[in-house]
Formats: structure tokens, sequence, C-alpha cells
């Protein structure tokens, strides 16, 4: 099958009370070596399909806009922590998922979404915390891989951790924590880069 290919969304109503249309979602850059990112999983196609069917489009896109303080490389859907926007009683709510419990960078994402969707002119809106099902890995798009790798970070693939510098698979493991504790912290035996890997986590 397929896997869905990222492309802005659609027209559709932002929601009540918002009146600003957002950017399209992040694309992969197509010079990218394809060897260097996974193909798309089914949780986040499952997620894509779901974005895609929402008649909240505008505002998945609008907040494409809010990035990870901790990886500001990535946006908080590609990140996969933006779980669902959804209405219910003529208010949205927008459905959070941290990387994990306790996660430091939650408080920051919440005020980042709160002044988003303000500055769009949405009003009566709440921000949840969802933790079931729990975030994994799988939830990055291939845009997030090919960005984390761009920033230096080494993507979670399966197989042999490659140096996001030259590429070579000849790495070595310095420390299973790196500045966040969803990293380790490799070096490269090639280009003797030290680099950060984001740890698979299924």
């Amino acid at each position: 099958m397929t896997a869905p290919v990222q492309t802005p969304a659609e027209a559709a109503p932002l929601g009540p009370g918002c009146s600003v249309i957002g950017s399209g979602a992040p694309h992969l850059d197509p010079s990218e070596p394809a060897a260097a990112i996974p193909l798309e999983t089914p949780e986040y196609a499952a997620r894509w399909a779901r974005r895609q069917a929402s008649a909240h489009r505008e505002l998945y896109a609008l907040l494409d806009a809010v990035r990870d303080p901790e990886l500001p490389e990535l946006s908080i859907w590609d990140l996969g922590v933006l779980r669902e926007v959804r209405e219910a009683g003529g208010a949205i709510t927008v459905a959070i998922t941290p990387t994990y419990s306790g996660c430091p960078a939650l408080a920051v994402i919440r005020e980042d979404i709160a002044a988003c969707l303000t500055r769009a002119g949405c009003q009566g809106f709440a921000i949840v915390e969802e933790t079931r099902p729990p975030w994994t890995t799988a939830l990055l798009s291939r845009a997030a891989c090919a960005q984390l790798r761009a920033g230096g970070v080494a993507p979670p693939v399966t197989g042999p951790v490659r140096c996001p510098v030259c590429g070579s698979a000849e790495t070595a493991l310095v420390s299973e924590f790196a500045s966040t504790a969803c990293k380790a912290h490799y070096r490269c035996r090639n280009c003797l880069e030290p680099f950060d890997h984001f740890k698979m986590l299924k």
C-alpha cells in the first residue's frame, strides 16, 4: 500500500470563533537520501487519515507552526505530540500526548498552542493531555525523520544508527542519555563527529 504523502490541507472551516487560515504542513526534502528515512508507519498513516477527514483541517495546519521547544526543527504534529483537534458543544479541544511522562517541554507546548489559537481569534478552546495510547516513535512522520537528520540528530530507525553528518553506520554509543531523556549520545568512527540519536520507542 502506498504511504500517504503530506500535502497542504484543503480549505475547511477553522472552527468556532477562528478566522485566520494557517500554513500547510511541512514537506519532505526531495534531496534527502531515501535510505536514511523510514517509510510512513501505520500509526502515522492513521493519524494523517484522521487529520484529512477532520472538519478542522485548517486548525491542524495552523498548529503546524507550533514547534517542540527541545527539538525546534520539528512541529508538534510531525513529532506526534499533536494527537487530535476536535469539536464538542461548540468548543474546540486540542489533544496532545507527551513523549514521556513528566516531559518538561509539555508546559511550553501548551502555552504555544494557546498563543497560536488566540492570535487566530479562537475563543473557548481547551488543551487536554491524553496518554492512552501512549506516545511512540511510530507516530513520527517521514518529514520529522528527515528534519532530525538535517538538524544533526540521527532519527529513530531499526538497524544500525547512522551518522547524520556522513551517513556512516560505523558509530558507537557514548551515553544512553544526551541533551534530553529521549535521546542518546553517539560518536561516529568514520568522521569522528559526536551526535545525538533519537531513541526508538515502541
